[in-house]
């Protein structure tokens, strides 16, 4: 699989312009795939050629301070993603989309199907953050830790092996490479100040999104750390958006790594524009 990297200018609140970076690769109905917090579009190495092979046309995107998409935004928020996001499908104006939004791209997606459900055909939440988690004092405690800049990288990779009880063969050099991007110019201030925002406004447009009419599928892995009990979590999305909801046995915080085959799967299953229903 092999791709180039583009880039969509989206206006700042000063005038200037900043990039939002992105690849496009195949033909058929699209699927838009965003990463979680504190890491980069690669991490759908594993579910993005087999979406290819399914037949889809499929775009993956970094969001505002990491990746190869710019710093230097006067705001780095879940909800000013999902502005980028929506401003990226209305760029590529390929039609209604598949949007997958992984942990705090998850509460992005909640924003577009909120605002611009014209955009959408259905969202995949996939160990999604789309309200302020309930947090123990050792919760609350980190969180302050990793807002700050000089303890954002040492915190989150202290954290990060939590997230996959079920590691990839190339665990060791992702992580590397995640750690690189966090230390280009500019990265680690964005990324505190993300860690140190909020998701209630997604919280908050929740029924909006219900009723907007989008379908809605929400994924979760049984041993997703990030959440004091996963599956509650789950459930309670499921309920909040009245979305099925799939758990994924074993799985962590990434199901895009954890379980790319089973992904793929339930995505073809419940996309109403599936390749797989077509032919």
């Amino acid at each position: 699989m092999s791709s180039t990297t583009q880039f969509l200018e989206i206006p700042r609140a000063d005038g200037s312009t900043g990039r939002i970076a992105y690849d496009d690769q195949g033909t058929g109905p699209l699927a838009l795939l965003a990463p979680g917090m504190g890491d980069v579009r690669a991490t759908f190495r594993f579910l993005t050629p087999l979406l290819l092979a399914a037949g889809y046309r499929v775009v993956t995107t970094d969001y505002r301070g990491m990746g190869e998409s710019d710093t230097g935004w006067a705001e780095y928020s879940s909800e000013a993603t999902g502005g980028d996001l929506a401003a990226l499908l209305q760029h590529l104006d390929a039609g209604p989309a598949l949007l997958y939004g992984n942990s705090y791209s998850a509460a992005s997606a909640v924003h577009v199907a909120a605002d611009h459900p014209e955009l959408l055909r259905g969202v995949v939440l996939a160990g999604a953050f789309v309200r302020d988690a309930p947090a123990n004092l050792t919760g609350r405690i980190a969180t302050f830790l990793i807002s700050r800049p000089l303890l954002t990288r040492p915190v989150w990779f202290a954290w990060w092996p939590n997230m996959f009880p079920k590691r990839p063969a190339d665990y060791a050099e992702y992580l590397a490479a995640v750690k690189a991007n966090l230390k280009e110019p500019g990265r680690t201030k964005a990324y505190a100040q993300m860690c140190g925002g909020t998701h209630s406004p997604a919280e908050a447009k929740l029924p909006a999104a219900k009723g907007s009419g989008v379908p809605v599928l929400v994924l979760m892995g049984t041993a997703d750390k990030d959440f004091p009990d996963a599956v509650a979590e789950a459930n309670w999305i499921g309920e909040q958006l009245g979305a099925p909801v799939e758990l994924l046995d074993g799985g962590g915080h990434h199901p895009q790594v954890d379980a790319p085959e089973q992904v793929r799967d339930l995505i073809l299953g419940f996309d109403p524009q599936s390749p797989a229903a077509a032919k």
